[in-house]
Parts: C-alpha cells; structure tokens; sequence
C-alpha cells in the first residue's frame, strides 16, 4: 500500500516540477511576446518609434512612469545586423536598454555614461559581423527590443525633448 501511495506522491511531484520548469522557461518570452506584440502599433520592425507622453487614458503598457518618453525600436537581425544611434538628448537623464526576447538584458547605457557623445552601436545575431569601427552587442536571440527612456522634468519641457528624441534611429547596418 505504501509503495503505491509513493508512485502516486512521485508521479505528481514529477509533474509539479515539469509545471513549474515550463512556467520558469516559457513566462518571459511569453511576456516579450505581448509586449512586442503591442509596441507594433508605434513602429515597424528595424525602426525607431516614438510614443507619446502616457497618460491613465492612453498606456500601452503597463504603468508606463509618466514623466518618461519612450522611444522603442522591435528589432529582427534575421536578414542583417542592426544599428541603433542615440543623439545626445536634452534632458537631465536618459538610458537606452536592449533586451533579447527572453527579456534578459543585452545592453544598458545611459547620459552620464555617455559622457555628451551619441551612442551608437550594432546588434549582431549569430554568424553576424560588423566592422570593429562600430561597438558590437551580441544578442542571443534574433528577435529582441531597444527601450530609450527619457526624463522629461515637466511637461512644458516635452517639445524640446521630442525633437532631440526623434533624431534616435533604429535601422539594418548595410
């Protein structure tokens, strides 16, 4: 009777772990999935898009802070390379953050990190080269997101923000 209690108990603790490791494994790229998902409406694939101020009315996701602009670039290095320019920005902070499509980080750099320079680099998938004059990051999946955040301290300050912002692009590296 015991060893048949403990087939039971063995065969549901396997499954439980089987549940558990599958929901660890798949959850982020799910999660990248509907986020990229939803970014689509801002920007085709390869280019840099520009959502405006959030508002409670208009999120597309979720709490997105209010006083950050976001620039988002869906990236696809199938067919070739990517390279993604920042500009310096006129504000008093910004970051570009680079995701592949399990959500892990593949690169972050910021403002102060950039010390007043554009920040310009290329997104390589697997067999991928670019010329050493380009810095190189490699993503470990083809599919992935840029994230460029941006403080705007006020609202008023917004329009002088957004054009420096829209001189950030997002394209194949021919």
């Amino acid at each position: 009777m015991l060893k048949h209690r403990f087939g039971w108990i063995a065969l549901v603790a396997a499954i439980a772990m089987l549940v558990y490791w599958g929901t660890v494994a798949m959850t982020p790229r799910a999660l990248m999935h509907l986020v990229m998902g939803r970014l689509e409406q801002n920007a085709p694939v390869n280019a840099m898009g520009h959502a405006p101020l959030s508002t409670a009315e208009r999120r597309v996701i979720v709490r997105p802070s209010p006083d950050l602009a976001y620039s988002t670039c869906l990236f696809d290095l199938t067919d070739a390379p990517l390279e993604i320019v920042i500009e310096p920005i006129g504000s008093p902070y910004w970051s570009l953050s680079v995701f592949d499509a399990a959500t892990n980080v593949a690169f972050v750099r910021n403002d102060r990190e950039a010390n007043g320079q554009p920040v310009r680099i290329a997104l390589v998938g697997e067999g991928q080269s670019v010329p050493d004059a380009i810095e190189t990051v490699r993503v470990s999946s083809n599919r992935g997101l840029a994230v460029l955040r941006i403080l705007v301290p006020e609202r008023g300050s917004f329009d002088a923000i957004d054009i420096d912002r829209r001189n950030a692009r997002c394209a194949p590296l021919n």
